[in-house]
């Protein structure tokens, strides 16, 4: 078969290698669609690969074209969607149902050779099957929302509060939506661009704030009554926002850092004693899992993809590349700026 294979850093090719062949209680998935993520940049352009030569890709949806000895869940020809952690079931955080934070997992598309190739094998509880009504575009967007959905899940998430989503990507946009799909009186988008906070308005977000603007603290709190919010997301791993989270804090409010800093943090004494005097609660949130594995935050995003209440932008989409030009693909992100929004690899184009 044919993959995009990581020989080097800088240095990923179209290659032809050996298709995988499904053993016990494991599921060939034909791949269609594979989301570049951020963490696979720099393991083509940077030092971040585990190993070469190398097969990443995480984000993916496809058919079954074969599965092996006692698989029951799904069947040939089934449209499923992956699931990338393969943790170990045995140490004591997976006895926990802890599974994000096992410490001898495995991972599809970075420890073990992953989707972006024509075709990729998993366990079978690792294939997510989904309504023929879900696009393949929307199945490589599981492991995303998922990853949104958990990070509700790790706060005591009640409806009729408010909620503050601190950056407007694509896991911002799924936060915000799976609050108002669970009750949400007010869902707030914050960013830096107008188009990200018209989409957030698109989806159902109740306002948009540009951090931009001048006396854009002051508007916030007036759309809580001078309260602040019930319930806090920072997305964007970014240092401003994730001081702005404190700021924007009501008392006794729940915050989750979802995002991945890249820069070192510091806060000033005034800063951090919003902590103790609002008596908030801080928490962050890693990957998307929960027991039984994978989790219902995979249930979810099926369901309310079929039903529509989980809205799928195009706009999330910035092009579709066909696993020939997988390398070009990668060229982009040397450009700052240059991908506007998921880049989906296609394995059949």
């Amino acid at each position: 078969m044919k993959a995009g294979v990581v020989h080097a850093r800088d240095d990923i090719r179209y290659d032809e290698i050996e298709k995988p062949i499904p053993r016990k209680g494991q599921v060939l998935i034909k791949v269609k669609y594979t989301g570049i993520c951020g963490s696979d940049v720099p393991r083509v352009n940077g030092d971040a690969c585990h190993f070469f030569p190398n097969v990443l890709g995480h984000e993916f949806s496809g058919t079954v074209a074969q599965i092996g000895e006692g698989v029951t869940s799904v069947k040939v020809g089934d449209r499923v969607a992956g699931v990338p952690l393969v943790p170990c079931m045995k140490c004591e955080n997976c006895q926990k149902g802890d599974y994000s934070l096992c410490k001898q997992y495995s991972f599809i598309g970075s420890r073990q050779f992953g989707s972006f190739a024509e075709y990729v094998v998993v366990p079978e509880k690792n294939a997510i099957p989904f309504d023929n009504d879900v696009s393949f575009e929307q199945g490589a967007f599981f492991e995303p929302a998922t990853v949104a959905l958990h990070g509700i899940m790790r706060v005591p998430y009640e409806g009729g509060k408010t909620v503050a989503i601190l950056g407007g990507g694509t896991i911002g946009m799924f936060v915000m939506q799976w609050a108002r799909i669970f009750g949400a009186r007010e869902t707030v988008i914050f960013d830096i661009a107008s188009e990200r906070l018209e989409l957030g308005k698109r989806l159902g977000a109740t306002a948009g704030i540009n951090t931009l603007d001048e006396g854009f603290m002051e508007r916030a709190m007036e759309l809580t009554g001078g309260r602040g919010f019930d319930y806090v997301f920072e997305t964007a791993g970014n240092t401003i926002t994730m001081k702005m989270a404190f700021e924007l804090a009501a008392n006794k409010a729940h915050l989750c850092f979802i995002g991945t800093p890249t820069k070192e943090l510091s806060f000033s004494v005034k800063e951090w004693e919003n902590m103790n005097r609002k008596e908030f609660t801080l928490t962050g949130s890693w990957m998307s899992y929960s027991a039984p594995f994978p989790g219902i935050e995979w249930k979810l995003v099926s369901h309310y993809f079929k039903t529509g209440d989980l809205k799928f932008d195009e706009s999330f989409i910035f092009t579709k590349i066909p696993l020939s030009r997988i390398a070009d693909a990668f060229q982009m992100y040397k450009v700052p700026g240059a991908a506007r929004g998921k880049i989906l690899i296609d394995s059949e184009g």
